[in-house]
């Protein structure tokens, strides 16, 4: 099979590396224009991307220094719920062993225990993760990993480590020929059996030749224009921690991502609710800083129809995209070349493939873009029209009675907010709905459905609660004397 894929960026060098590994007798090409810069601030990960890189075979020792490189071990919120308040989603497995109802326990301490802030719930539910987040600390054998990195440094390291099989194009696409099959070649010259899509907001061959419809998510998405832009460190040894953070302000919310030699951030707004400049002047103001040089985004949030049509197949922002909360860029990217390859493994293509190969894709879209939301869903501040919005506005039904398309994390039955029903342990809305104050049950429930009185609530679940405490304080203990984050990435990237 030929194979050409039009783009490079990090989207286009991660497929053709993920192409290369898996069909190393496919003729594979990349073609791209000189001309066209990449949107430059896909910075943070989420921790599946160390499952695609162990497809590839690529260990961190191999790529870290080389992308100005640090570790991301979970995802702060500042201010989301409402100011003055943070919470962490952390990466990893929750600390379940032991006991009496998964990650639910600490429902129970809370409820005993009023005055507990909600911040509690990562520190006791993921102790060991967040004792590292904490005191600032690595060690790659105990935590569950993401990274921080620079996108087009990374993109460029695939393309001369991983790529080498790949034949490169320079060349600025400027004719698509296509029959009732689909794309028949590009610029009259190349020409391919399966085009892939790597070209970004632009979608030139899925959007702009084949005109396959986009469905917008602005109804569930408020968010659709961004500044960027990167920032010194002052005090590296404190300032470079292993989160990204996001920082809710008046129309929108900020990200703070700790590379090694910098700090990437930007400014996610609504067009709705402010203009670019009014906007630029809040981020500013949030940053403390005005001699810096910003770039404006526009976002295109939501998703085609279809993502591969005929030969051609979208991968990146050409197909679609949510928005930077959570970390999704480059995730949609690896999630979905897993699906690609797997579609591709058969003898021939056909519209099945197609077809199942879309299903799956989109599912996993929509999954993630109701978590998103959701995020804006149970917030409740009200400081600026903004906010006012979120608070007010009547969500779709899949979010008000808790029973999407598929988010991992909630029972079936959970929006019963019975003791009989909890959240799961898998999955990161239990992390989020905690940091936003939305509870499984409560103490209403607990008596009314399961059986106790205020004086049996106590005696029921002080041990788990003892054991929710001791074990954050030990895991605090056995971190103390890990090196930090700093001192290892300072070895790495001498």
């Amino acid at each position: 099979m030929k194979i050409l894929i039009v783009g490079g960026g990090s989207a286009g060098w991660m497929t053709a590396a993920t192409l290369e590994s898996q069909f190393p007798n496919y003729k594979i090409s990349l073609i791209e224009s000189k001309n066209i810069s990449t949107v430059g601030v896909g910075e943070s990960t989420l921790g599946q991307i160390t499952d695609w890189m162990r497809l590839l075979k690529i260990e961190d020792k191999d790529f870290i220094k080389h992308v100005d490189g640090s570790y991301k071990l979970s995802i702060k919120f500042t201010d989301f719920y409402k100011k003055g308040e943070a919470f962490h989603y952390p990466f990893g497995q929750p600390a379940t062993g032991g006991t009496k109802a998964d990650t639910n326990d600490w429902w129970f301490k809370k409820i005993l225990h009023p005055k507990t802030h909600y911040s509690d719930y990562a520190d006791c539910t993921y102790p060991l993760q967040m004792a590292y987040v904490n005191q600032n600390k690595f060690d790659i054998k105990e935590v569950q990993r993401a990274y921080h990195f620079d996108a087009t440094k990374f993109g460029l390291w695939l393309k001369n480590n991983y790529c080498k099989k790949i034949k490169h194009i320079v060349d600025d696409v400027v004719s698509i020929e296509q029959d009732e099959n689909g794309i028949t070649s590009l610029n009259n010259k190349y020409k391919a059996d399966l085009y892939i899509d790597c070209t970004g907001f632009k979608s030139l061959l899925l959007d702009k030749t084949l005109k396959e419809p986009f469905e917008s998510y602005s109804d569930m998405l408020p968010n659709d224009s961004a500044w960027a832009t990167r920032i010194k460190y002052k005090d590296k040894e404190k300032e470079l921690v292993p989160y990204t953070n996001c920082t809710a302000i008046e129309n929108g919310w900020v990200w703070n991502i700790p590379l090694w030699s910098r700090i990437g951030t930007g400014y996610v707004y609504s067009s709705k609710f402010v203009n670019d400049e009014t906007a630029l002047k809040q981020f500013k103001k949030h940053l403390g800083q005005e001699d810096l040089e910003f770039k404006n985004i526009k976002m295109r949030v939501g998703i085609h129809n279809r993502l591969w049509v005929k030969n051609v197949v979208a991968i990146g922002l050409s197909a679609g995209f949510i928005e930077p909360l959570e970390s999704n860029g480059l995730y949609t990217v690896h999630e979905f070349l897993i699906k690609l390859i797997r579609n591709l493994s058969r003898d021939k293509i056909s519209q099945w493939d197609r077809d199942n190969f879309n299903y799956q894709c989109k599912h996993m879209f929509r999954e993630f873009s109701e978590f998103v939301a959701l995020h804006y869903a149970l917030s409740h501040r009200n400081d600026t029209k903004y906010w006012n919005n979120c608070l007010n506005k009547t969500w779709d039904n899949t979010l008000i009675n808790l029973k999407p398309v598929g988010i991992t994390g909630i029972n079936n039955a959970v929006w019963k907010r019975t003791y009989n029903f909890k959240f799961d342990s898998v999955g990161g809305f239990h992390s989020i709905a905690a940091g936003m104050h939305w509870s499984p049950t409560d103490k209403v429930s607990l008596i009314k459905d399961g059986n106790f009185t205020e004086e049996s609530l106590e005696k029921e679940f002080e041990g788990c609660i003892n054991n929710l405490n001791e074990r954050k304080e030990l895991c605090k203990q056995l971190v103390k004397e890990k090196p930090s984050l700093f001192s290892i990435l300072k070895n790495v990237h001498k």
